[in-house]
């Protein structure tokens, strides 16, 4: 790679608050706690960041406790702030989450008319060319973001800068043909895919997982990053796979653990480490993410995964 790339983001940033009653599917009075910061887009970047990566957010928080407690967690973290907007008249974004035993989750987004999506994408912030641009899919549901979003995506992609995609496909906000023309088109554009088990189910329903990473392939990917949960991992390009199984943690909650597999894998690929090797340290991360409660407060150092990883084994290797 001649020179370093940028790794890009857009869309929400906000604060979480997760309920400690299981099972209550928020409408039962419940302990919670917050605010945890949050945004599918700001914890891939925020890992993506620790990795070693540099970063680039753009997005929008309000002038107010909840938005200073993100921008500090994000610069606290070396991620590359000059894209976020700080809006005097909007609030920050806010998102409620509640499980059930069976691992399931229920959330309630507070985004349409707050700062989460009252902000622009300056032309200065990165050189197309030299980007490599992440979308979470779930941002494509909000419709004020979709526009600018799916401009800097062909912008980047026209250019020959990268763009990598987590479908994400979250049915919450992705209730409309836009959404998912928009997230159809931004994965064909993409260099690189992180769909989780349950986004192959619901892309091609149709489909055994081998015929759907067949097709996704077909489109033109060159790597995808299959998030497995608790089962691991598996990570295929043309003509090579490698499959982690998962570690034995005790899962806390499993919000914001798939982007901070995202964010390891895609820094670590975008610096030039194997996929192999790519995907083993994400995995790792993954794992860790679970343990701790809070979306963005399972993301982890190299030094922390590497510690993880000296202690803790998965049930078998596949190189």
């Amino acid at each position: 790679m001649p020179e370093r790339k940028t790794i890009a983001t857009i869309g929400e940033i906000l604060v979480e608050f997760v309920s400690h009653k299981r099972n209550c599917a928020l409408e039962q009075i419940s302990d919670y706690s917050g605010p945890y910061p949050s945004g599918a887009p700001a914890i891939f970047l925020d890992q993506a960041a620790r990795m070693g990566g540099q970063t680039e957010m753009i997005g929008g928080v309000g002038a107010d406790g909840f938005g200073r407690c993100v921008l500090q967690r994000l610069e606290q973290d070396g991620v590359g702030t000059g894209g976020v907007h700080v809006c005097d008249d909007r609030s920050t974004g806010v998102a409620f989450v509640s499980y059930y035993d069976s691992g399931e989750r229920d959330f309630i987004f507070h985004l349409e008319g707050t700062a989460a999506d009252g902000f622009c994408v300056p032309d200065a912030v990165f050189e197309a060319a030299q980007t490599v641009l992440h979308v979470s899919a779930s941002s494509l549901g909000v419709p004020s973001m979709r526009a600018k979003i799916m401009d800097a995506v062909r912008r980047v992609s026209d250019a020959g800068g990268w763009v990598t995609c987590d479908p994400n496909a979250r049915p919450e906000l992705m209730r409309d043909s836009g959404a998912r023309d928009a997230m159809h088109e931004t994965m064909e554009r993409s260099r690189c895919l992180l769909p989780s088990t349950s986004d192959l189910n619901f892309l091609f329903p149709d489909l055994t997982e081998d015929a759907a990473i067949d097709r996704l392939l077909d489109m033109g990917t060159d790597v995808l990053a299959i998030k497995r949960g608790a089962a691991g991992a598996t990570v295929v390009s043309h003509g090579n796979r490698h499959d982690f199984d998962g570690y034995p943690v005790d899962e806390v909650d499993p919000t914001g653990a798939g982007d901070c597999f995202g964010g390891t894998f895609v820094s670590l690929w975008a610096q030039g480490v194997s996929l192999f090797e790519a995907g083993r340290l994400a995995n790792a991360a993954g794992a860790i993410a679970v343990t701790r409660r809070g979306p963005m407060e399972g993301n982890s150092t190299p030094a922390e995964i590497n510690a993880f990883l000296e202690r803790t084994s998965p049930k078998e290797l596949t190189a």
